[in-house]
């Protein structure tokens, strides 16, 4: 079982692309010797790879960042970001919950709802969701996909084009000028699905998220009604977000 510190360094790298030696031991605070320990069990997985002076994520699919690593962030931020997000949702919704880390906790907020629908490929979500009688719960079919803790596929694709959605819960790897972006190939077309069937679209990300560009763009910026997110978003993208005519909700406690 890897330490929290080696998980999160590897989503530092993860998320960052490359880190030198010096970089690493200044963020986590240790020594050298420490950084070079944490860096060979990393290396060991096959997520990094070395390179001159530093590592360097590997390309491709073994750089997708795992469940477990993603969700070592802050969880309280997450819930009230999830609390915030909740607000969009009314009785009789048909709504879809994207896989991710923020999104499962938005569940936690639809307890008083009588007449609710959910729609997701979210594991976490369905597990959540036995403790909730009042919601019907629409589970997407295809392949468990561990990593993501997500039900991933053609077959997921095609059953979820059959619904309308009220609105989309969404969760991305990154956000930037360039548009809304994940890393999974698997998960993108699924992603990409969700925001073309629903009315209203609500992006639910930490701050951090922006100004990372990964893999694959499922969505443009101004295709989203509004995006729910921490106070730790910088002034470029208030203003960025302001220019696209998209609502900004910084969730405080």
């Amino acid at each position: 079982m890897k330490s929290q510190r080696i998980l999160a360094m590897e989503k530092y790298i993860l998320d960052h692309g490359t880190a030198s030696m010096e970089e690493l031991q200044k963020h986590f605070d240790v020594s050298m010797n420490t950084v070079r320990r944490d860096v060979s069990e990393l290396l060991k997985g096959g997520s990094v790879r070395k390179v001159y002076g530093g590592v360097r994520a590997q390309t491709g699919e073994p750089a997708l960042v795992p469940y477990e690593i993603r969700s070592i962030g802050d969880s309280q931020t997450k819930m009230l970001l999830a609390r915030r997000a909740a607000d969009f949702v009314h009785e009789g919704d048909v709504i879809f919950i994207d896989s991710g880390t923020t999104t499962q906790y938005l569940i936690d907020y639809l307890q008083d709802f009588k007449n609710l629908t959910i729609i997701t490929n979210n594991v976490e979500i369905i597990m959540k969701a036995l403790g909730h009688e009042n919601i019907r719960l629409i589970v997407l079919p295809g392949q468990l996909r561990h990593k993501t803790r997500s039900i991933t596929g053609e077959m997921t694709v095609s059953f979820l084009s059959r619904y309308n959605i009220r609105t989309a819960f969404m969760a991305a790897t990154g956000v930037s000028a360039l548009g809304v972006t994940n890393s999974s190939p698997l998960e993108y077309e699924i992603k990409k699905k969700a925001v073309e069937n629903s009315e209203n679209k609500v992006l639910m990300v930490t701050g951090g998220k922006f100004g990372i560009t990964s893999l694959l763009t499922y969505a443009r910026l101004d295709q989203f009604d509004a995006v729910v997110t921490d106070s730790s978003v910088t002034r470029e993208y208030r203003e960025l977000l302001a220019e696209k005519q998209v609502r900004l909700i910084v969730a405080h406690e």
